[in-house]
């Protein structure tokens, strides 16, 4: 007479061998903690709400073999697990804003060059803008009352934040020559 074989249990080699519900609580819980730690890594520092501008790179190690000590009060027993876990390192980010285009105008003459040029900013965008002249004057930025002499020949460049909407005449002052419009929209 032969014996029944006994089928290998799914707990591995000795029956009733498999994880307890607490062990695999631990080890999911261990697979969360590392997936929060990786997407934080990977999200980097936004507490400005802007970019981030660090060139330096972020590298995060998260522990290699780390136990885990876990008690059943129902059975009396502890059991301990380990999880295995590898470095991440983040890349370095240089997300930054982009430096604002400078917008030229050009004088000739004591007349702008192509007309009266129309410049478009949102408010709280930084406004950079050069004027070329071949006509010495005062260059006034109206509304945000900027003034700046420029000489026969040269140029002179107004940086600056839009902090007032409306439209803004930009003109020649001595000569009463309007050369731009600056357009500040509302944010």
């Amino acid at each position: 007479m032969t014996t029944p074989e006994t089928p290998p249990s799914a707990g591995g080699d000795d029956p009733g061998r498999g994880l307890s519900g607490v062990q695999r609580a631990g080890v999911v819980l261990g697979g969360l903690a590392v997936l929060l730690i990786v997407f934080v890594v990977l999200r980097g520092n936004d507490d400005n709400g802007g970019s981030s501008s660090s060139s330096a790179p972020q590298t995060t190690a998260t522990s290699t073999g780390a136990d885990s000590t876990a008690s059943d009060p129902a059975s009396g027993s502890t059991s301990t697990a380990t999880s295995t876990t590898t470095s991440s390192t983040g890349s370095t980010s240089t997300a930054t804003t982009p430096e604002p285009a400078v917008q030229t105008v050009r004088v000739v003459n004591g007349q702008p060059a192509g007309g009266i040029k129309t410049i478009s900013y949102t408010k709280g965008d930084q406004i950079r803008l050069k004027v070329q002249s071949d006509t010495a004057d005062e260059i006034h930025v109206h509304g945000y009352d900027l003034k700046k002499d420029v000489t026969a020949g040269g140029s002179v460049e107004f940086d600056f934040k839009a902090t007032i909407e409306g439209r803004f005449e930009v003109e020649l002052e001595n000569a009463g020559t309007q050369i731009a419009m600056l357009e500040v929209d509302p944010s």
